[in-house]
């Protein structure tokens, strides 16, 4: 029998190609998209790695075949592909491994209005019908099958960013944008033209073999060009897109990193004063310091779980106005609930734009406290660590436990997540606490249980 669990993960297919998926299993899978979403026309895209026209094309041919028209919009972002899931109404499929090595190749899925389809929400029934039509064959084609037609919305979906954050007043700013050699190459040229912006590109070159650096700005070695380009021009700010553009990660005008959860208050405070009382999302390893700013702001905080399909579920629940992740992805009610690292990006560049202040001095009021980072530990036991870390601080006065995702304690001047990933023998710890010293102190302590 046919398995997929080794690509098919909790929210996209991902592995390599051609050894582990390749344009026949797409076609199957374009085939069982439009079965079970029932569409009878969708939108597909792809970003610039070298398998990424063929996989496209052939899930194009898989959906048309069961009778659903498809609409190709070709090269795009991620969140470009989600904007014409919205502005059409229709199911959409990207293919991306986003900040994956070159080899890699995967499909994110949504339904109509960039809903999220997930292992619960359709994902498993999908790898399920191209597991037994790749044992059984493919399944009959539709009486009238679908068309296949091309068309660019790119246009269309910088005008949709433009209509939602105006920078067109702001005073003229200096960035260094690094696309990664990825789609952001693609799509700032399009949404900056004509703005009040000196745009100082780096790596626009469209080159899904990653020739300067992986397209993963969290990782600290890979903004080390935008930074040292940022001290060199003396620029206001800079910019870093991951491989599929979804995400956005921003550095000051000395070249160090604003971390995500100071932008994710940012932009709430931004987003609260166009909706005010309105409802923000963000998952339980954001700083303190956003709920914080979401009630200075008269804003509703709601807290979750890591994870975008968490995130856009309760957004859909609460009507949330907008979300944020320590990850650098921003999902925005105006934007289908979906996730756009140009839109947060925008709303940098117009908080800063719209005073005389460096961008430093602005987020400063957003970055209150001494944090970790993420730090991963390869354990051999993921649930008995976890189990020693909840032993080791439960029923310690002052101190409060709590297991929405992985273990979160929290004291008075401090807190810690440890959360197992889903996919590796890791632990993932983040500290976050009101001075440095203690949250060195409580990092080390918790390290030490878990690689005990």
């Amino acid at each position: 029998m046919t398995d997929l669990s080794q690509i098919v993960k909790a929210y996209d297919v991902r592995g390599v190609v051609p050894t582990q998926w390749d344009e026949t299993l797409a076609e199957l899978f374009g085939a069982a998209f439009a079965e079970i979403t029932g569409a009878d026309a969708i939108v597909t895209g792809h970003d610039m790695r070298p398998s990424s026209p063929g996989l496209s094309g052939a899930f194009a041919r898989g959906a048309a075949a069961r009778g659903a028209d498809v609409t190709e919009i070709g090269l795009c972002s991620t969140d470009e592909l989600y904007f014409a899931s919205g502005a059409l109404g229709l199911p959409g499929a990207m293919f991306t491994a986003s900040h994956n090595p070159a080899q890699y190749n995967g499909i994110k899925m949504c339904r109509a209005g960039a809903a999220p389809v997930g292992q619960d929400t359709g994902l498993g029934e999908i790898r399920a019908l191209v597991e037994r039509w790749s044992d059984e064959g493919a399944p009959e084609p539709a009486a009238v099958p679908g068309t296949v037609t091309r068309r660019d919305v790119l246009g269309d979906y910088a005008a949709h960013l433009r209509g939602l954050v105006d920078l067109s007043g702001i005073r003229p700013l200096k960035v260094v944008v690094d696309a990664g050699n990825g789609m952001g190459g693609h799509t700032v040229p399009t949404v900056f033209e004509g703005l009040p912006l000196e745009v100082d590109a780096l790596y626009f070159e469209l080159d899904g073999s990653f020739p300067n650096h992986e397209a993963n700005p969290l990782d600290p070695k890979n903004i080390v060009d935008l930074q040292a380009r940022v001290r060199e021009t003396g620029a206001d700010l800079g910019l870093a897109f991951d491989g599929d553009a979804d995400r956005c990660f921003v550095v000051d005008e000395n070249g160090d990193p604003v971390s995500p959860s100071a932008i994710t208050a940012l932009v709430a405070a931004r987003e609260l004063a166009k909706h005010p009382g309105g409802t923000v999302i963000h998952n339980l390893i954001t700083s303190w310091s956003v709920p914080e700013v979401v009630k200075e702001n008269g804003g509703e905080p709601v807290r979750t779980r890591v994870g975008h399909s968490f995130i856009k579920e309760e957004m859909a629940k609460t009507g949330a106005i907008f979300g944020g992740e320590h990850s650098a992805h921003y999902y925005f009610r105006d934007f289908w609930n979906a996730d756009t690292g140009m839109l947060a990006a925008m709303h940098v560049l117009a908080a800063l734009g719209g005073q005389d202040g460096p961008l430093s001095q602005l987020v400063d009021r957003y970055d209150r406290y001494a944090a970790s980072g993420e730090i991963n530990s390869t354990v051999d036991d993921q649930t008995g660590r976890l189990a020693a870390i909840k032993a080791a601080y439960e029923g310690r006065a002052g101190v409060a436990l709590d297991e929405l995702d992985g273990l979160t304690v929290t004291a008075g001047d401090w807190w810690f997540n440890v959360r197992a990933s889903n996919t590796e023998p890791l632990l993932r710890l983040n500290v976050e606490a009101r001075d440095t010293a203690t949250a060195e102190r409580v990092r080390d302590e918790a390290l030490a249980i878990i690689r005990a």
